[in-house]
């Protein structure tokens, strides 16, 4: 038997090695390479490691993955079976990397479980109103708010809290959890179907070298393989490409979105508020708004969203997310508070016709690795869980008698069949109407939403954010000011407040293809746009004192895990890869 493994390396070491039947391959982003024993001898390869069997393993500790493991535990202990489920995540703990707004939608909660009420669930703040503004420089007017953003029966949570809840629940039930762990490789059999993963060596320095703390990763080999990685997961990218999973289907559109948690005066606390905006900073050919949702205990979440297909290049999202603080009709919110918390994450908005083929030989992807966000709701929590509990059924409906490399083809059927499928078929031209620019993409978004009924006889589609980008030349500069400090701050004591650690002795988890594009291409053209892209200050072009000899320094302990480099980089030279488990940000009641 022969089993390769899937990486997504720049250059080959030991940890790139696997063993199986006394053959190995070697990946790596370009070439795969079958060797023998003799040849690892001369590379130090570690040959053992361990493995551990499942019924299925669950790559992720989301709102998807954990709904997909409870799910199945929930089947089997109806039907009295006993089945092995396993969820590693990444995080130091269960939530450590979750975040969002978030505003959610309990609706496949009431299905999962529907006594969450009695058993505890942190959904304490009901939204009891709902704003929607247009922001000028020093004004600003409340529009109508769109149906898909009404909030009644919603509740302002802390996702991370959320998610929290949700392990306690699944181990509750049984379910493995392993934090700290993260998937650095897909595990294929001989007829190249999924296997399970293998988590990472831990240990390795950052020459490659086995330090005093080396420790060989595990292999964890299941039945089925549910990828619920979120956002631009980064062992998804290698099984798009595997399998051919994107054919025939649009580019997926990312933004990114940043948030700050507060501390506010409690006069000005209005628990239940959920408040957004469009218009400034951005100009209206940039796509993106904000949100404050006001939480109990004097807290609100505010945040700023910007698409990623963005065209200028000098634009910052994190400095335009500071100059929507100081707004007038916002600044006094935060007047007097104080700034508890902050990170950032990209998110899918390509919607329905972004979706891929979702399953594979040996396992399916589900949440938001998929991209099932609902866009102009603002909202992907209740679909991720659906796609979740709908994979897992499909899943258990063939495990008792399951050949290996089965592709449970009825989880797309079942999905399909979903109120999730109706709901972001009927809003699929809402988000790419907006390509044309704020004005043209609301008229576009009443048209589609009151005229058509999401019904239209036409889909609008979607481009690649990296291809956007105008040269530097032929962009506006954009000229932001200096943080004060007490409602708009840096990079760097931003970055403190999101908790992020990495163990400094290891391989960089951010490589480059090639080492002269920053220098060559992204400056001379686009004036380095991964200084402004990257909300945690990781690129930098540092110089000579006489301003001679550039070059990019990557400074990988910042990198909150936002993804925004591997997606914006306009020449995809980045390559974001999974750093030793437990490292990146901890990030508190985001």
């Amino acid at each position: 038997m022969q089993v390769s493994v899937d990486f997504l390396t720049v250059n080959l070491c030991e940890k790139d090695n696997y063993r199986y039947g006394g053959r190995y391959h070697i990946t790596n982003a370009a070439e795969t390479k079958k060797v023998g024993s003799d040849d690892l001898q001369t590379m130090g390869a570690i040959m053992e490691r361990e493995a551990m069997e499942f019924d299925v393993v669950i790559v992720g500790g989301g709102p998807s993955g954990l709904s997909a493991a409870i799910r199945l535990k929930q089947l089997a202990a109806e039907s009295g079976r006993e089945i092995e489920v396993c969820l590693i995540e990444k995080g130091s703990e269960v939530g450590a990397h979750i975040l969002s707004g978030a505003v959610l939608e309990p609706r496949s909660l009431n299905e999962l479980i529907p006594d969450w009420k009695e058993r505890g669930a942190p959904l304490d703040t009901p939204v009891t109103a709902d704003k929607f503004m247009f922001l000028t420089e020093t004004g600003s007017f409340r529009l109508p708010t769109p149906p898909q953003m009404n909030n009644h029966g919603n509740y302002i949570i802390s996702l991370g809290n959320f998610c929290r809840w949700l392990g306690e629940q699944a181990e509750a039930l049984g379910v493995e959890i392993y934090p700290g762990f993260a998937a650095a490789e897909v595990l294929y059999d001989d007829s190249d179907a999924v296997c399970g993963i293998a988590t990472g060596d831990m240990g390795i320095g950052k020459n490659g070298e086995q330090t005093e703390m080396y420790m060989r990763g595990m292999e964890l080999r299941a039945k089925q393989t549910i990828f619920a990685e979120g956002c631009r997961g980064h062992l998804t990218k290698t099984l798009f490409d595997r399998f051919d999973l994107r054919e025939g289907k649009d580019p997926q559109t990312y933004a990114i979105g940043i948030k700050e948690l507060w501390d506010i005066d409690p006069e000005k606390s209005k628990p239940g508020t959920a408040w957004h905006s469009v218009g400034w900073p951005l100009s209206t050919d940039t796509y993106g708004g904000s949100f404050l949702y006001h939480l109990n205990g004097n807290q609100v979440a505010v945040g700023y969203v910007v698409g990623l297909d963005y065209s200028n290049p000098h634009l910052s999202p994190f400095e335009e997310f500071q100059r929507f603080k100081t707004h007038p009709a916002v600044r006094g919110v935060f007047e007097g508070g104080r700034r508890v918390a902050y990170g950032a994450r990209a998110l899918n908005e390509g919607g329905f016709q972004s979706i891929p083929k979702l399953t594979f030989p040996g396992g399916c992807l589900v949440g938001c690795t998929a991209g099932f966000l609902h866009v102009p709701k603002i909202k992907g929590t209740h679909t991720a869980m659906k796609s979740g509990m709908t994979a897992a059924e499909a899943i258990f409906e063939s495990l008792e008698a399951m050949q290996p490399g089965h592709e449970p083809a009825s989880y797309a059927e079942r999905l399909q069949d979903s109120w999730l499928w109706s709901e972001l078929y009927k809003v699929r031209n809402i988000r790419p109407g907006f390509a044309k620019g704020l004005w043209r993409g609301m008229i576009n978004a009443a048209i589609d939403t009151y005229l058509f009924m999401g019904r239209a006889p036409w889909t609008m589609r979607h481009h690649a954010d990296h291809i956007t980008l105008k040269t530097a030349s032929e962009a506006p500069k954009i000229d932001y000011p200096k943080p004060d400090g007490v409602i708009s701050f840096d990079r760097n004591s931003s970055v403190y407040l999101s908790g992020t650690n990495h163990e400094e002795n290891q391989p960089a988890h951010l490589t480059l293809k090639d080492s002269s594009v920053p220098i060559e291409h992204n400056l001379a053209l686009y004036d380095a746009p991964e200084q402004r892209y990257c909300p945690a200050g990781v690129y930098e072009i540092v110089r000579e004192e006489d301003g001679s000899s550039p070059r990019l320094q990557i400074n990988a302990q910042n990198c909150v895990h936002c993804k925004t480099c591997d997606i914006k980089d306009p020449s995809q030279n980045i390559v974001w890869v999974t750093p030793e488990g437990g490292g990146g940000p901890n990030y508190p009641n985001m």
